[in-house]
């Protein structure tokens, strides 16, 4: 019997178009090879921390997967389910009720078992998995706020300077926290808003001192 299966992918900013290609091929490789029929695939620009229901594609992709006779949907990663475990048990209890198994590219599981029951070992993954994301982004948020505390606190000024480039060595000092989420593959839209510096400057940063670092 053909098996049938939903693709979504998402990234966080317009210009990580080549990322969004990535994970869908990824995906379509992974159906191919378990013969597995993909029958629509959503692809959204938005933001990880905005709420589900700020993500127009992906509530578009729950409906379609619980009104249509889907077996799998299909993700790259947990994060693309919802910011929060809240969130994403949510999800998973919509797209469970419909009996849609989905199946998480990087853990290499299925929510639900071949005889539908939910997997209780990706069950328990799952939820610690996005409650340590939830940990991450908050311990992050600390220490940025916390830094620009301290910052201007000491006397510094928050924005940047009208007509003033500074130097490589600063750059690094500067934005040393920027520089860190770069590298670990956050988004120029995300590192801004973690750490309330303009998309154009982190975008300088990037190209400056992670793509080409001096």
């Amino acid at each position: 019997m053909t098996q049938s299966a939903v693709i979504y992918a998402r990234v966080s900013s317009t210009n990580d178009r080549q990322d969004t290609q990535r994970q869908v091929q990824d995906l379509l490789n992974y159906a191919r090879s378990k013969e597995i029929i993909v029958e629509k695939v959503f692809e959204e620009h938005v933001s990880g921390a905005k709420k589900n229901e700020e993500r127009a594609v992906l509530t578009e992709c729950l409906e379609y997967c619980t009104s249509h006779p889907v077996k799998y949907l299909l993700l790259s990663e947990l994060s693309r389910l919802g910011r929060s475990t809240l969130q994403v048990l949510r999800s998973l209890e919509k797209l469970h009720e419909a009996h849609v198994s989905v199946f998480i590219q990087n853990l290499g599981i299925y929510s639900l078992q071949a005889d539908g029951k939910v997997n209780p070992i990706a069950s328990i993954l799952i939820t610690v998995l996005a409650e340590m994301s939830n940990i991450e982004r908050s311990n992050i948020q600390y220490r940025l706020e916390s830094g620009r505390a301290q910052y201007v606190a000491n006397g510094g000024k928050l924005g940047r300077k009208v007509g003033y480039s500074k130097p490589i060595e600063q750059m690094k000092e500067d934005y040393k926290e920027a520089i860190a989420l770069l590298r670990k593959k956050y988004s120029i839209r995300a590192v801004a808003k973690l750490t309330g510096v303009s998309p154009t400057t982190i975008q300088k940063v990037k190209t400056l001192l992670v793509d080409s670092p001096t």
